[in-house]
């Protein structure tokens, strides 16, 4: 039996390109996929180089994000299960030593609370909504390049268009005639630049509203684990109040 060649093994753009070519009158290009990707590269004109960097920026952002909001959300499902147990067991100095030695968004909320715990729940609760404020800013850092870039990159592939249909007439309105290799090239500008700024706004828009439901969860947790810690503090309160 032969060894797999994986470099071989196609994708499945490759797939699709290979079931078009069963379709009568489609003949197989003589270049190969390197070579036609170059090709594109250049039919698609100048707005190639906006549309290229909207593609490198998502993917970057995508990747930070990723990455970013996993460590985030480890440590912050560690730092509840741990706080929640120290509350739990009235241990108010060992749960306020453990968010304040913890760098999660978790902590900081949880730490702002604790720090105030002898000025009242009223306080509490006042200084977790300031400090829940701030990190809400922190887990959304970066959502808003991937929201521009959702919008923008449709828009310079509809500008490509515009830009490749005119070139079509002008390109008619010298020869005075109309014919199809006149018009081609600047039609298939207008489709190519059309298809790559959608190509880079669906993905981009998939990454955005993951990280948005991400956030959400994360927020959620964070929340209940702060209401738990200041019905904890309340009847604490409470027991110190009753004679």
């Amino acid at each position: 039996m032969n060894a797999v060649n994986w470099l071989e093994v196609p994708l499945l753009p490759m797939s699709l390109h290979g079931a078009l070519l069963q379709i009568p009158g489609v003949d197989a290009p003589d270049q190969t996929l390197q070579e036609q990707l170059v090709q594109l590269w250049g039919d698609t004109g100048f707005m190639r180089w906006p549309l290229a960097f909207c593609l490198i920026l998502g993917i970057l952002v995508i990747i930070w994000k990723f990455i970013d909001l996993t460590s985030k959300a480890g440590r912050t499902k560690r730092i509840l299960k741990d706080v929640d147990e120290l509350l739990t067991q009235h241990r108010i100095k060992e749960a306020l030593d453990l968010t304040r030695d913890t760098d999660a968004p978790a902590a900081n909320i949880l730490y702002a609370g604790l720090e105030r715990h002898e000025e009242g729940t009223d306080r509490v609760m006042k200084a977790i909504e300031n400090q829940g404020l701030i990190e809400m800013s922190k887990l959304e850092k970066g959502l808003v390049i991937l929201a521009t870039l959702t919008n923008i990159a449709p828009l310079l592939g509809f500008l490509g268009t515009v830009i490749g249909m005119i070139i079509a007439f002008q390109s008619i309105e010298a020869a005075g005639e109309v014919e199809a290799t006149l018009v081609a090239g600047g039609i298939k500008v207008a489709l190519l630049t059309t298809a790559a700024g959608l190509m880079i706004a669906i993905p981009v828009s998939i990454g955005h509203n993951y990280f948005v439901s991400r956030i959400d969860s994360l927020v959620i947790d964070m929340e209940e684990s702060a209401q738990k810690m200041v019905d904890t503090l309340h009847e604490i309160e409470v027991e110190r109040a009753t004679p």
